[in-house]
């Protein structure tokens, strides 16, 4: 079952990708998104009846060489089946809702075939994201991680023909190439400290590294807070995280469904996995955890600030990815791994929802992503509204104080929020407290100046604007279930009892006994556990008042607070800072080696001597090969002669 559920994504890649000129396009496209249902319901099978006893399926031998054995293995525990749930229930509903999306695409004209590429690219990625949850070894996980680079690589620039899609999938690439080069040394100094690649045997030797140090840039570290660090840094690029972030938003530039794949269920959250994973390094990391809730709350609270003034409906659903992967990190790095695997289960539902939800309203607009062009689209798309609508419910946190009855996002946002204060981590409450205020403004400005309101912008486009076909409705359905449901259903395994959290997880996820901040956050005085709802409601209010009461407060605001206005609005000029002391250099650089290194050095002067000097020496020696005796002869007298010279002005022999 494992098995077929791994591959099924693989051979729809390649049916889709290789024989759709064969069997058809539509052909192709079914038979992928088959493939990709059928990987999903075996995950459920295989997640509703696992038994909590941890196996390693054997695919085939991939690495053999002295110690470093790396065999294509399948892990299965409670953390794979979590994550295997996760990746095909998204992808296998996200390739339905393209073939309604993908339909009628105006960046391509009829004639040309991106429809099966698109699917052929979807499975791909979905495989190499399946490879990267079921790794059993660094190097099958590496394999995997690289994977999901490329494909995503591919998807964000799948509009080859817009310059601004190749940019985003370029900065995409390289940006994660800084996070996988630090995710690479965490993998080398592992094998190098266990001389093993095996998970197995690397969680084994956790406490003796605890006592390890190693020498590194002149000094001493502990070995398992270098490696952790690390590790975290290629998190840090596959999940958006503060200084690896700027990736994510230029990433919109993709088709909507990507988004909805790539950045809110499945790739962002590989490092949230990755941190889950190592759990059992992780325990005895306390410096490397202490930076992962640092990285992790200022993520949260800047991409929450961002999302504020944003008015591309993608941008501001990004941002908001890029902060709810912030309250994850925190959470991993309190040491409550399942609460931010928990989040991660819940915001796979809503977020790919409310992504799902814009490309539904993109589509119906076609395709005006400014939502300032937007208003009073209730009533032309009243199936999208109420997606969203529960999306929105669900994402900032609606639901009954100081019990776990409500969205989903409610119960697993307020257990981070509340672990993050039994954790003794203040500062991360305090900023999670605030993003969770500003999470509950945009969202609902979002919805505001999506669906209330007056029609703005082209008038023939809002009369034209229409509800979408049922292949985009149906996913927007199914993830409405789990938005609504999930947090209540799978509270007690993720986020009950800490003898119920390691009953469920078992050694997939590890905390050692004096790990106990489970049962702090449980017992945190309930101004801490209401303080979460009251930041909705404030978020909401103010909203309200913006955008339904008062709609010229926002642009007054603007006016009133320029400064504050452009920081934002420009990312913290992030992007500015990073072409400043990146880009330009590396591009000053580049243009010194071309222009004095290639064009003068090598196809100036060496090139000149090759083709100038080199030719007239070769003439004047021809000159002397002139096969006469007496030329060799009078050519050994000048030299003899030359030689006794030398001998006779330096004094001769001793």
């Amino acid at each position: 079952m494992a098995t077929i559920l791994l591959f099924a994504p693989l051979l729809g890649a390649l049916i889709c990708g290789l024989f759709w000129q064969v069997i058809g396009e539509k052909a192709g496209m079914v038979i992928a998104t088959a493939l990709l249902f059928l990987s999903a319901l075996l995950s459920w099978v295989l997640f509703l009846s696992y038994d909590g006893v941890a196996e390693s399926i054997q695919v085939l031998r991939f690495i053999d060489s002295g110690t470093l054995v790396g065999d294509w293995a399948i892990r299965l525990d409670r953390l794979t089946t979590v994550m295997l749930i996760v990746v095909t229930t998204v992808s296998a509903l996200v390739h339905l809702y393209s073939f309604g999306y993908m339909a009628h695409d105006e960046n391509w004209t009829e004639e040309e075939d991106y429809r099966a590429r698109f699917f052929a690219y979807l499975s791909l990625f979905t495989f190499a994201m399946l490879m990267l949850v079921t790794a059993d070894n660094l190097v099958q996980i590496f394999f995997g991680w690289e994977g999901v680079g490329l494909a995503s690589y591919l998807l964000i620039g799948f509009y080859w023909k817009k310059q601004s899609a190749g940019a985003a999938a370029m900065k995409a690439f390289i940006v994660n190439r800084v996070g996988d080069f630090g995710f690479l040394i965490g993998i080398m100094m592992l094998y190098f400290l266990t001389d093993s690649v095996r998970f197995d045997d690397i969680f084994a030797s956790a406490e003796q590294l605890s006592q390890t140090t190693i020498h590194f840039l002149w000094t001493d570290w502990n070995a398992i807070n270098v490696a952790c660090f690390f590790l975290f840094v290629g998190a840090m690029g596959k999940s958006a995280q503060l200084f690896l972030h700027t990736w994510l938003p230029d990433a919109m530039e993709g088709p909507t469904p990507v988004s909805a794949l790539i950045h809110a269920a499945t790739m962002v959250t590989a490092g949230v996995f990755l941190v889950s994973r190592f759990s059992p390094l992780m325990e005895y990391a306390d410096e490397a955890r202490a930076f992962i809730v640092l990285i992790g709350a200022f993520t949260a609270f800047f991409a929450a600030t961002v999302g504020l003034v944003q008015n591309d409906i993608k941008r501001v659903i990004a941002y908001s990815t890029c902060s709810q992967l912030g309250y994850m990190f925190v959470a991993a790095g309190l040491g409550v791994y399942s609460v931010a695997m928990f989040h991660l289960l819940t915001h796979a539902f809503f977020k790919a929802m409310l992504f799902l939800g814009a490309g539904s309203v993109i589509h119906g607009m076609h395709h005006e992503q400014d939502m300032r062009n937007y208003g009073g689209l209730r009533s032309k798309m009243p199936y999208t509204f109420w997606a969203m609508m529960i999306g929105t419910l669900a994402i900032t946190g609606v639901g009954i104080p100081l019990t776990h009855f409500g969205f989903a996002g409610f119960v697993s946002k307020d257990a981070i929020i509340e672990s993050a204060f039994g954790g003794g981590a203040t500062y991360a409450f305090w900023i999670l407290v605030a993003g969770a205020a500003m999470t509950s403004f945009y969202s609902w400005r979002l919805m505001f100046m999506t669906f209330y309101g007056k029609p703005r912008g082209d008038r023939e486009t809002h009369d034209h604007a229409h509800e979408s076909p049922l292949t985009m409705l149906i996913p927007l359905a199914v993830l409405a279930v789990g938005a609504v449901f999930a947090g209540m259903l799978w509270y007690e395994p993720f986020f009950g009892s800490e003898a119920s959290v390691h009953a469920w997880f078992g050694d997939s996820i590890v905390m050692l006994s004096d790990n106990h901040v489970i049962h702090a956050a449980h017992e945190a005085p309930a101004w801490v556990k209401v303080s979460p709802f009251i930041a909705m409601l404030a978020g909401l209010a103010l909203a309200y008042l913006f955008y339904i009461r008062s709609p010229h407060l926002p642009g007054q605001l603007a006016q009133n607070q320029p400064i504050l206005y452009r920081f934002l609005l420009n990312k913290w000029y992030f992007d500015e800072i990073y072409d400043a002391i990146f880009v330009r250099p590396s591009i000053a650089l580049g243009r010194l080696l071309w222009k004095r290194g290639d064009e003068r050095s090598i196809d100036g002067f060496l090139n000149g001597l090759s083709l100038n000097v080199i030719p007239r020496l070769n003439r004047v020696y021809a000159r002397a090969q002139s096969g006469y005796l007496y030329t060799y002869a009078f050519a050994m007298v000048l030299g003899i002669a030359a030689l006794v010279t030398y001998v006779t002005l330096t004094g001769g022999a001793h």
